[in-house]
């Protein structure tokens, strides 16, 4: 009921500003103070023992050099991904497991069929093209990815980065051709030239759980919720970090009310003002940092129809992304979209008390966020194809590639994650130390050992 969460708010809010006026006070506010109403923040240092870079080296030199090739057969006798992709008519399983890991090889590399049936010794363009056509979808990509990322979790190595609770979530620029009928705009923070994104949601345990095609221009905040609503390992969450990009009112409404606590980093953060149910009896050390009086009579008066909204996203009748730019997008504030930003406005004032008052809050979003953007180097390694350009013309083709890159992605992490493993029980058997905080900071995302480029020649035992 609406007045039991707004007791609950109130007690939490005023709990809150009583603990935030006393750090003020006391100068007690890690890495900040407010000074004369004005809030100053210094920036997070890095937190990586000296010792993990000399662990990293050691355990990536004793990790095996791979063909391409090699590494997509050893995780498929594994995970067994490729019983993922059956036939769109009969639903029986591929019958060619070579030509549909060069397929998805093909995808996953940027190469295109033609380029790749010129580079591969066993399948011609036109088998590779049926291949694709009959078996590789949309549904199929996503069960063959939750397989890998399942596997992948499951290995001893997996858990000294996490519990598969925590996430992060950003948006990877790809650059596109101008011709075709998908919507390929410039954004001029990435230069000239049009382009998309891939917006990926990562686990703590570096696996690449959802991944979604957007326009390069458009707000990436509305797409958060679709990863962690829309797949399994994303409905694990309980803590989902992202970027200044991520951050809206709305989302912050959403993401409380369905159970997830939202981190975002917030670049301007010393400017954004928070608001209280009664600002009149704000400590006078807070007074610069108020920026209104929340709204409880809307809240109270819509609060069904907020939750009937908040279980079409969950029950997963419409997407939330959808959902939430519909909210964004009237030009005079819809009386649903006001009130989910009035409740935005106190989930986001008790997340900036929290984080202002827990450094360890600040560590944590920002070693999930690293890992995103760790992630974004080794797309790039893998996308070799086409000068790393996505030069399908159709919505659909960018999408193929975009998942085929996703899942080629969680297939190297998990082979990196089991050899990892392997190269730890090595170093031990030899009397070396692998203390649990050095490997929380060893990353499953190397690819130099992995050869690449040149023909996909398949072992005929395959």
């Amino acid at each position: 009921e609406p007045e039991a969460w707004l007791t609950d708010r109130r007690l939490r809010m005023s709990d809150a500003i009583c603990r935030l006026a006393r750090a003020a006070r006391t100068g007690a506010i890690p890495g900040g103070s407010i000074e004369d109403g004005n809030l100053k923040i210094d920036r997070l240092t890095a937190a990586v023992p000296e010792e993990a870079d000399a662990l990293v080296l050691d355990l990536y030199g004793r990790l095996p050099e791979i063909r391409v090739t090699d590494l997509l057969l050893e995780v498929d006798d594994e995970t067994g991904f490729t019983e993922a992709f059956t036939h769109l008519r009969t639903g029986a399983p591929c019958k060619d497991r070579i030509g549909l890991l060069n397929v998805l090889l093909a995808e996953g590399l940027n190469l295109g069929l033609s380029k790749m049936a010129g580079a591969t010794n066993t399948h011609d363009f036109f088998q590779l093209s049926r291949l694709s056509r009959w078996h590789v979808e949309s549904e199929a990509m996503a069960r063959a990815l939750a397989m890998v990322i399942e596997g992948q979790s499951a290995l001893p190595m997996a858990r000294f980065w996490g519990a598969g609770q925590t996430a992060s979530s950003d948006g990877q620029f790809f650059p596109t051709t101008r011709q075709g009928e998908a919507m390929n705009v410039i954004n001029a923070r990435y230069g000239h030239e049009p382009g998309l994104k891939a917006y990926t949601h990562v686990s703590d345990q570096f696996s690449p759980f959802a991944t979604q095609t957007i326009p390069a221009t458009v707000n990436e905040a509305p797409y958060i919720l679709d990863g962690l609503l829309m797949t399994d390992a994303g409905q694990k969450i309980r803590e989902q970090y992202a970027d200044t990009g991520g951050f809206t009112d709305h989302v912050f409404a959403v993401t409380a009310l369905l159970g997830f606590q939202f981190i975002p980093r917030i670049r301007d953060l010393p400017s954004k003002r928070l608001y209280l149910f009664d600002p009149a009896a704000c400590p006078k050390e807070l007074k610069g940092l108020i920026g209104g009086k929340i709204r409880q009579s809307l809240i109270a008066s819509n609060w069904p129809d907020i939750l009937r909204s908040v279980a079409t996203m969950a029950s997963g009748a419409m997407s939330p992304s959808q959902l939430l730019r519909k909210f964004a997008s009237y030009p005079r504030q819809h009386e649903l979209a006001v009130t989910l930003r009035e409740i935005g406005r106190v989930e986001r004032t008790l997340f900036i008390i929290d984080w202002l008052l827990d450094a360890d809050m600040q560590r944590r979003a920002q070693v999930g966020l690293n890992k995103g953007e760790a992630h974004h180097a080794l797309k790039n390694a893998l996308r070799i194809g086409r000068q790393g350009e996505i030069r399908d013309r159709t919505s659909e083709g960018q999408h193929f590639r975009m998942a085929g890159l996703n899942l080629l992605a969680a297939i190297v992490i998990y082979w990196n994650t089991k050899h990892l493993g392997q190269a730890v029980t090595s170093r031990r058997r030899e009397g070396l130390d692998c203390l649990p905080n050095l490997l929380a900071h060893i990353s499953p995302l190397g690819w130099a050992h992995i050869l690449l480029t040149g023909e996909y020649r398949w072992p005929k035992r395959a």
